[in-house]
């Protein structure tokens, strides 16, 4: 996985924590669930990051 995807989604889910927050002490409902969704799908990113590096660890182990 490239620097840049592992910085981007970790800002994504650092943005989902910060709308998360502020939903919470506004009582905001929406902003807070938002915030949930924004960390599930830096989440779920970072999951599909890990499959191609482990594909490509695959490849390579087997064209040695």
């Amino acid at each position: 996985m490239s620097t840049k995807d592992r910085a981007s989604n970790r800002a994504q889910d650092a943005k989902g924590r910060v709308k998360e927050a502020a939903g919470r002490v506004t009582g905001n409902r929406d902003l807070k669930n938002k915030g949930k969704t924004d960390q599930a799908k830096a989440g779920a990113k970072n999951v599909g990051e890990d499959l191609k590096d482990a594909a490509h660890k695959v490849k390579k182990a087997v064209t040695r």
